[in-house]
This record gives structure tokens, sequence and C-alpha cells, in this order.
């Protein structure tokens, strides 16, 4: 089963993956996590990304879609994968939907976590302060939100013509918004059937 997490910063979705990758023995693709790791290096590349990511800019497309093309080759990801924060624009979709054709493969469902922009910017702020995140300050934050409102929120009219968009809130306490997914990819998996 391959699932796509949308939901702006600080929406839940890094919690609901823990959870959610336990509960189907899937392997997790955080894009976030990827970029962070090449940023570790010590090469221009990893440089030119973080100023970028640390300014709340997001990573050109195809730069990140040839890093998730090469880990959706890896074995783990043969029988399905979480997309966590891919794809963040409608051109990373149309990408990603290309390279799964290739396969005879698409994305199962697409869950998008809704949270009021008061709540995320409390619940970054809270997360700057616990993880010591330089990424997550009032300007950065606002930068991100506004970025995920002109890239990524597209993705909802992209995902939900094409039948595979469930809307979860993500204002609920985090176990009840673990059980509206579970029941949207049952009611999905029964649908299959």
């Amino acid at each position: 089963m391959r699932i796509i997490f949308i939901g702006p910063p600080g929406a839940g979705k890094g919690t609901q993956a823990k959870l959610l990758l336990s509960w189907l023995g899937i392997p997790q693709l955080s894009t976030g996590d990827m970029l962070r790791e090449v940023m570790q290096q010590d090469t221009a590349l990893a440089r030119w990304i973080a100023r970028n990511l640390n300014a709340g800019n997001l990573a050109p497309d195809h730069l990140v879609m040839r890093i998730v093309a090469e880990r959706l080759n890896e074995a783990d990801c043969r029988h399905g994968c979480l997309f966590d924060g891919f794809p963040r624009t409608l051109v990373q979709a149309q990408l990603l939907d290309e390279h799964l054709a290739r396969s005879f493969d698409q994305v199962d469902v697409v869950l998008a976590l809704t949270v009021d922009p008061e709540m995320l910017v409390s619940r970054l702020l809270r997360r700057a302060e616990t993880e010591d995140r330089a990424d997550d300050n009032i300007e950065t934050i606002q930068r991100r939100l506004f970025v995920y409102q002109e890239q990524t929120a597209p993705l909802l009219d992209y995902y939900g013509q094409r039948q595979q968009l469930v809307t979860v809130d993500g204002m609920q306490a985090p176990e009840k918004v673990f059980q509206a997914i579970q029941i949207a990819i049952q009611e999905h998996r029964t649908a299959q059937n």
C-alpha cells in the first residue's frame, strides 16, 4: 500500500506516521529526513539545500524526486511505503505518478491532516523548544505555512479529483486521529477488494 500524508507543517504527520508504520509494517519515506541527511554532508549541494530549507523554501522538485526515486528502488519499498512530506507540489505529484506508472503502480490513498493555523504555529514553536530545531522560528514558520498554502494545498484538489483523498481532523487527540486514519485505510482496502 502506498500512502501519502498531506498537511501543513505542525499538523502531526510525523506522530501519525510512526503509529501507521508500526500498524502496517511499511517503510516511511520522509523527504524532510532525507534532505536533512543530505545537509549533514560537507558539499556545496548540502550547503545550498540548508540555506534554502532554513529560509522556509522548498527543495527543487527534480532534486526531491531523484532522492525519492532512489529510495523507492530499495527492496523494502516493493510492497508499499508511507510518503511523509512528499509530494509537496503539483509537479512532484505528477512526477511521482509518472514514476509509479512505469512499474504499473499508483498511490493508494492520500491522507490530509487539517489543523487550524493558530494551532499549527503553537505546535511548531513548542517543537522548536523541545527538539532544538533551528528551522522552527516564528518567521520561518510563517514562511513555511505560506509556502504550504501556495504550493502544497493545491494537491488536495489534485488527489480529490482522483478519488484518492481522505481528510482527517488533526485537531483531535493523537489517538483519535490515528483511529480515523485506520478507518480510512480499512475502508480503502475494502473498496479495493
